[in-house]
Order: C-alpha cells, then structure tokens, then sequence
C-alpha cells in the first residue's frame, strides 16, 4: 500500500494535469471545440495525437503574380501563418500541451489573441467582419504568443514572444516535450519540462481574455500536440 501511495504522489507531482479540477481541450477523437484558421490540415491519428501540416491547395502558383517574383512576394507568402484556435474562450487558467516538432521548426501557442489570427492567415474582411477591427499584426501582438520552435536563439521554447525570453536549453531537440502555462490577469508563466522558463506581468493594454491556438508559423512548418489540458481558476 505504501509503494502504491508513494507511486500516486511521484505521478501527481511529475504531471502537473493529472490533479483535480483539469479537463481535456482536445478530446483525442476529433476537432470538436476547435476551428482551423488559415490554409492548413490538421489531423487526429489513432494514438490521439493531434498532427498539423500546412495545406499548398494552388501548388502550381501560390502566388498572386506569375514568376519571377520578388523576395518581399516570396516572403509574404513563406511567412502566412497558420493556427487551430479554440472555439470557446477562457480568462484565468493553467494549461498543460506536450508537443513536438522537428528539427528546425517553428510553432508556437497563442493565448488572449481575441482576433483569431485574423491578419495573420491573411483572412479578408468581408470574411469574418467580427475581427476587421483588430490591429493589422501577428497574434503574438495582440494577446501572447508562447514560442515553440527549434531555431530562435533569441525566444527559445517558452518564450514570451518578444517580451520575455525563456530559459535556453529547456527543450529536448527531436523529442516529445510539455509546456505549461499559468495565464493570470497580472502574470504569464511558462514552464518547459517542468523547469520554469519565463514569467512577466504582460501587457495592461492587451485582453485578459481570449482563446487559445496552436500555431504553423510558415508554409514548411508541421508539429504534432497530444494531451492538452485545462484547468481554469474560477
């Protein structure tokens, strides 16, 4: 009996979404609860892992003006985001994703971003006139970006982009990771395999709220996400 209590305590204490009060985001099965933004696929394989891959659907011109075309033109078109943003939004929470990517990726998680990427994906308007409104930039801007990616120097894994820089060394290169975020209406922290990675106050300008996405930052981008979880604070 010992043995077995010892054994729940080390679980709690290692998974910090295994304790009461956390629920699944994503249920493992399908999308349902979440809307995809942006020119991507996202697919639920059979061992519950939720795998995104950009989706070229005019792989003969991707561009809107025939070649050669200029490096502003490529850029343009190399840097479109993509997302899989939640439908419901949430205030104050802890959230718990293991994700991975490859060598060289670059993703990312966006919270209180209340504009869905709505510029970021290159969305028109007239699509969704609900989001015209917000600034013209990336969600890392208007909510927060949380960095996940195998490249940046600058903004390691668990980042908060371009306000505070994590911890370097945190994140395990080729291999499945956790992030855990602590979103409070006066503080961000960031958490990568359980270590701290950063913490700040945020911005008092930007929402307190928002929904919650996960990010394909380029075209060549793709990442897989299992067992995201959480528990809001009421």
């Amino acid at each position: 009996m010992r043995i077995a209590i010892c054994g729940v305590f080390f679980f709690t204490l290692c998974c910090p979404a295994a304790g009461p009060g956390w629920k699944p985001l994503f249920n493992g099965r399908n999308l349902d609860g979440w809307e995809v933004r942006g020119e991507c696929l996202w697919t639920v394989m059979e061992d519950g892992v939720l795998l995104g891959q950009r989706a070229h659907t005019n792989v003969a011109s991707p561009f809107p003006s025939p070649w050669p075309i200029d490096a502003k033109a490529y850029r343009s078109w190399l840097y479109r985001q993509a997302w899989l943003y939640t439908t419901g939004e949430y205030g104050e929470y802890d959230l718990h994703i293991e994700y991975w990517i490859p060598p060289r990726g670059n993703g990312g998680v966006s919270i209180r971003d209340r504009s869905r990427a709505h510029h970021a994906i290159g969305e028109p308007d007239t699509a969704r006139p609900e989001l015209a409104a917000f600034p013209k930039t990336t969600p890392a801007h208007i909510g927060y970006e949380i960095q996940i990616t195998d490249t940046d120097e600058k903004y390691p894994s668990g980042s908060i982009y371009s306000l505070v820089p994590a911890v370097a060394g945190l994140q395990r290169s080729g291999r499945w990771n956790s992030l855990d975020i602590e979103s409070r209406n006066e503080r961000i922290l960031v958490r990568v395999n359980g270590r701290l990675a950063a913490e700040g106050p945020g911005d008092p300008a930007r929402s307190k709220t928002g929904p919650i996405g996960l990010q394909l930052h380029d075209q060549f981008t793709f990442a897989m996400f299992r067992n995201i979880r959480i528990r809001e604070i009421r």
